[in-house]
């Protein structure tokens, strides 16, 4: 698939926490988009060549001294421009406009009530009539740039939307992006498809293709080497790496002892016996339990565990006579984080989730198939390769395991338990029909004992937590609320299954935006 053909948009960002959700918007409407920080976007701007840009929220003030501002050539490239919230203060400031701080603050739920007619609006609503829309901002712009015409109002804003209809500049001071805006997602599909022209053919398939393409071109004759954890990201990158260069590529799974029940031997069956991919398989359960004794720190364990890793990985991997490549499974996601962060992408295991680096004596260059797609992007491109969706659709698993869902001192007779409690809390949420619907569900082996009575003995044991949340994106979760009858059915199995549980709690904590591991 050409650059042509991708038609790619470009999203500046401000620094805003839900700059992601735009482009998955963007996304979800077939249309191929990039996020990058508006401080590196000018020396790519030339290479991108964007179809469309769209200039994130973000925290600061436009218009004042050292104030994040776009390059002014963005303007200038004659292809629409759409600022959201902090976006269209600085589109405004730049153009000669002005924007005043602390005058007047919306935020939440408001309206905006539409006074002229635009293709941006399409759909939202005829002239006279309100919307609904999600503010956040404390800022008021208050004058529009030449050339610019109000489009919509609200309460505290003259300039809820703005147009030049003419050179296809536009602002909105609401996010069209979050999903309390409840047509926002047709006005950005508005300036993707009716402003900027674009068609919206942005498959997997033809990402596929593409995919294919690309690492043929990047490897030649090479070999890979393939961290395969038996995660979604690493099978799927594994999957499509060896669609394109079949046996250049070898899959190195090392078994942390640590996954869940029955786990290794699925991960082993479906790569190696059903899509006859090379595979070392690696038992190292007892290495990874002697690297955990006495280590009771989340993160402490997360560094033992990287080490651990790293130091089986590598004597592995030089026994693959003539690798030059390392193959992760990285996600758009991790790129913009990595990139936000710090200037550029980091050198990490990320089939591990980042819980070692990669030595660099080791010299391998990476090839990161997936570091385009967000999660549910991957999971579609699992199913486009044939992947079984049972296994595209399992819950995301973290790369160190069960080692950061038993607080305190990891032992084999902890992982055991907490592994035959969490296959029947699972096995009891499939039963019910209600998988698909949670992003993501586990137990937790708390550092907690109480005493109980199971038939006429008294007992001391471990207490169970239980957690379910949902999820569209990853990047926020909520509780998932079980019937109760399923909650009851898996915690009654739990303790009379479970030799060492007698009390099973559960977990109502919703999560901000950020990890939504419990640890």
């Amino acid at each position: 698939m050409s650059q042509a053909t991708r038609e790619p948009v470009l999203i500046v960002d401000f620094g805003s926490q839900v700059t992601q959700l735009i482009a998955r918007r963007l996304r979800e409407s077939g249309v191929f988009c990039e996020i990058h920080p508006f401080d590196k976007v000018d020396g790519m701007l030339d290479a991108f060549a964007p179809a469309a840009v769209i200039l994130s929220g973000g925290p600061a003030t436009a218009g004042v001294a050292d104030s994040p501002a776009a390059p002014q050539r963005l303007f200038e490239l004659g292809v629409p421009v759409l600022g959201i919230c902090y976006g269209e203060m600085t589109l405004c400031a730049q153009l000669g406009g002005a924007v005043e701080s602390g005058h007047a603050r919306e935020f939440g739920r408001a309206d905006i009530r539409i006074v002229r007619d635009s293709p941006l609006l399409a759909g939202l609503g005829a002239v006279g009539e309100a919307e609904p829309v999600w503010m956040s901002h404390g800022d008021k712009i208050t004058a529009i740039p030449p050339g610019f015409a109000p489009i919509a109002v609200s309460e505290g804003s003259p300039y809820a939307a703005i147009a030049d209809e003419d050179r296809r500049l536009y602002g909105v001071q609401f996010h069209p992006e979050v999903h309390h805006t409840p047509r926002g997602a047709t006005l950005l599909k508005n300036f993707t498809h009716r402003i900027a022209g674009l068609s919206g053919s942005w498959t997997m398939k033809a990402f596929r293709e593409e995919a294919v393409a690309r690492i043929r071109a990047q490897v030649g004759e090479g070999r890979v080497i393939c961290g395969l954890s038996g995660g979604v990201d690493s099978s799927v990158a594994a999957v499509l790496i060896h669609e394109a260069i079949g046996d250049q590529l070898t899959c190195v799974f090392v078994d942390t002892g640590l996954l869940r029940k029955d786990e290794a031997r699925e991960v082993v069956g479906l790569f190696r016996d059903h899509y006859n991919i090379p595979l070392v398989h690696v038992d190292a359960g007892a290495r990874f339990l002697s690297a955990l004794a006495g280590v009771t720190e989340p993160e402490a364990k997360r560094k033992a565990i990287g080490a651990a890793f790293i130091e089986v990985f590598d004597r592995e991997a030089a026994k693959v006579e003539g690798a030059a490549f390392l193959a992760q499974g990285t996600l758009y996601p991790d790129v913009i984080e990595s990139v936000s962060a710090s200037g550029g992408p980091s050198v990490v295991i990320k089939s591990h989730h980042n819980v070692g680096g990669l030595p660099e004596r080791m010299k391998l260059k990476l090839v990161e198939p997936l570091r385009e797609l967000f999660k549910d992007e991957v999971r579609a491109l699992g199913v486009e390769l044939g992947l079984p969706p049972a296994f595209v659709g399992r819950h995301p698993f973290p790369g160190p395991g069960l080692a950061i869902r038993i607080p305190g001192e990891v032992t084999a007779e902890k992982v055991a338990v907490l592994q035959e409690a969490d296959a029947i809390y699972l096995d009891e949420i499939r039963q019910a029909g209600l998988y698909d619907q949670i992003w993501q569900a586990f137990a937790v082996l708390l550092p907690v004992r109480t005493v109980g009575v199971m038939g006429d003995a008294r007992t001391y044991e471990n207490v169970l937590a239980l957690r379910a949340v949902t999820s569209t994106d990853g990047m926020t979760a909520d509780v998932f609320e079980f019937p109760w009858s399923v909650l009851t059915r898996a915690a009654t199995r739990i303790v009379n299954e479970v030799r060492g549980v007698n009390r099973v709690v559960y977990d109502v904590t919703s999560k901000p935006p950020g990890t939504i591991e419990w640890e």
